[in-house]
């Protein structure tokens, strides 16, 4: 029930002034750390590096503990990763067309990191940057909070904006993700998504074909060959993408182009607390059942199509379809799309995106 924290300072220069340059030399007073947060035998590790997730353990059916979160041994390699293991994705996650969109008729311009789109916050978003420890405490129920200032023009974002991420040992394995996001001096769009790769049979066991998935929702929004959303909302009932009851992952993978990678428009009720069911993740073999719930409008399921037999922790190679991510979020290229839910925040306004994980085995 404490929260343990050791830090690295080796790493500190060569990560403030080799990636980042002297631009972000502020970034320099905040040591890069590995954090843990443990009740019992339910322990998560962060790093400040990109407010990232490195590994979530707790035990199966039989007792037996595992990691159950794709990525890397230390902070170094999450530095120079391409698959975004773990991190807090933004200021925009998913993508946008072109790389640019208008704003209060001003066009905004935004590096092209994924042909000629932007993805996921840009060439160095929030998951490539240090965040300040803003607050740790141990326990019953430990957490840390994370915090940065994204500055105007940023990636080519407009005005200030500061961005605060909660990771919380809620309940008996129960892990809550709280982002807050408040403009300071102008409108922007916000749209920030934890990217977590889960296997629940344990990183490393082989892939996740055989689990089963429930997701919430009865339409996607389609995606051009880019990925890139169409403006459509499509039913999903008597398709591959029909999740509404458990199925598993595997039966119809093959019948969608590669894999799974698709904005589910979540339509299940909001509760009392704010939150909606999102997703159901079963993996048979161990028992373990994640349960997602959030405060979003819509859910990315990945299946990490892109995966080719990539080196991760404990020296695991991960092929395809080694976890799933399940990224809840506003609709991807919302800032372009009017049909879709506004993701524009501005000044007195706060943008808040809640995701909590219930474990049971």
């Amino acid at each position: 029930m404490a929260l343990i924290k050791s830090k690295f300072l080796f790493f500190l220069c060569l990560l403030a002034f080799a990636l980042f340059g002297a631009s972000n030399a502020a970034d320099t007073k905040n040591t890069v750390g590995v954090f843990e947060l443990k009740k019992g035998n339910f322990t998560v590790k962060v790093t400040n590096f990109g407010a990232t997730i490195m590994s979530v353990i707790l035990p199966d059916s039989q007792g037996n503990l595992a990691d159950i979160v794709l990525g890397y041994d230390t902070p170094e390699e999450y530095a120079n990763g391409t698959f975004f293991f773990g991190a807090l994705v933004g200021r925009v996650a998913n993508r946008i067309a072109n790389a640019q969109f208008t704003l209060d008729n001003k066009t905004y311009h935004l590096p092209a990191n994924d042909g000629q789109n932007s993805l996921h916050g840009g060439i160095k978003g929030f998951s490539h940057l240090v965040w300040t420890v803003k607050e740790s405490v141990g326990g019953e129920h430990p957490y840390i909070t994370f915090y940065r200032r994204s500055v105007d023009g940023e990636q080519g974002y407009p005005g200030d904006l500061d961005v605060f991420v909660t990771y919380k040992l809620s309940g008996d394995y129960e892990f809550t993700v709280d982002m807050t996001a408040k403009p300071v001096n102008k409108a922007t769009p916000v749209n920030l998504a934890q990217h977590t790769y889960w296997n629940l049979a344990g990183e490393g066991s082989g892939t996740i074909l055989s689990n089963t998935v429930q997701i919430s929702a009865s339409h996607i929004t389609p995606v051009d060959s880019q990925l890139i959303p169409t403006g459509e909302l499509k039913p999903v009932k008597g398709t591959s993408f029909d999740f509404e009851e458990p199925m598993n992952v595997g039966s119809r993978i093959g019948q969608v182009g590669g894999g799974y990678d698709i904005n589910y428009a979540l339509n299940s009720p909001v509760q009392c607390n704010g939150l909606r069911k999102v997703a159901v993740v079963t993996d048979c073999k161990t028992g373990r059942t994640m349960e997602l719930s959030s405060n979003q409008v819509g859910v990315q399921f990945y299946t990490s199509n892109f995966l080719t037999n990539w080196k991760g922790k404990n020296g695991h190679h991960y092929p395809k379809y080694s976890g799933i991510a399940l990224e809840t979020q506003g609709f991807p290229n919302s800032v372009n799309q009017l049909s879709f839910p506004s993701q524009t925040v501005t000044p007195g306004e706060i943008y808040k995106h809640i995701m909590v994980y219930s474990f049971s085995f």
